[in-house]
C-alpha cells in the first residue's frame, strides 16, 4: 500500500506487482496508474504472496476495506 500527502490529507493506493521497486519508481515519476500521477508516494505496507491468484484476492480485499487501510496508515504515521 502506498500513501501520499495531498491537500492537507493522506491518500492511499493499493496495487499488485511483481517488481515493487520498479512500480514505486514509475508511480513517483508519473508513469504509473492515472490516479498516482503528480504525487510523491511512500511505501507503507507490503505483503509477499507466492501466487498471483491469491495476491489479487488480497489486493481486492484491501482495496475495498477502507477501515483496514486507515488502520495501516495510522500505524505507519505513529
Amino acid at each position: 500500500m502506498l500513501a501520499s500527502f495531498n491537500k492537507g490529507k493522506y491518500v492511499t493506493y493499493v496495487g499488485y506487482t511483481k517488481n515493487l521497486k520498479k512500480r514505486l519508481f514509475l508511480h513517483n515519476n508519473s508513469k504509473g496508474a492515472k490516479f498516482t500521477r503528480g504525487r510523491n508516494w511512500l511505501l507503507i505496507y507490503k505483503k509477499k504472496i507466492k501466487n498471483k491468484s491469491e495476491a489479487l484476492k488480497q489486493e481486492y480485499k484491501l482495496k475495498k476495506n477502507y477501515k483496514l487501510r486507515k488502520n495501516i496508515l495510522s500505524n505507519y504515521l505513529n
